[in-house]
């Protein structure tokens, strides 16, 4: 039986770089369907072999933008390769994460009762 020497938190670090370089990558994609981008967070599979990607947009559709990241996954894909030191390098799929929205939508109920409970 092998013993496979494991470094602490590695699929976090991992995780980290992939979602600081591909912040850098996506900046030179040329897609004009491609709005302001936010990777929000990046969470890797323990062989590697897949990583989702959650991303918010300020500015654009994000359904167009996630069409366009998928569609350019192969080439962002490519870039991380020349740019990480590991082994494999996960196949990437992005997703676009409501939580800011959801958040804001939030905050805007909260204000709305406040104010209702003002006036009451």
């Amino acid at each position: 039986m092998r013993h496979k020497r494991s470094i602490p938190n590695r699929g976090l670090r991992v995780a980290d770089q992939i979602q600081r370089d591909l912040a850098e990558l996506i900046r030179e994609l040329k897609d004009p369907r491609l709005g302001m981008v936010t990777i929000n967070a990046v969470e890797v599979t323990p062989d590697y072999a897949h990583a989702k990607v959650f991303f918010s947009v300020l500015v654009g559709e994000p359904q167009d933008t996630q069409d366009a990241l998928n569609e350019a996954a192969g080439f962002l894909r490519n870039g991380l390769f020349k740019r990480l030191a590991i082994h494999t390098v996960p196949t990437l799929h992005f997703q676009f994460d409501r939580t800011t929205e959801r958040a804001a939508e939030l905050n805007a109920l909260i204000h709305q009762a406040n104010a209702q409970r003002a006036k009451d």
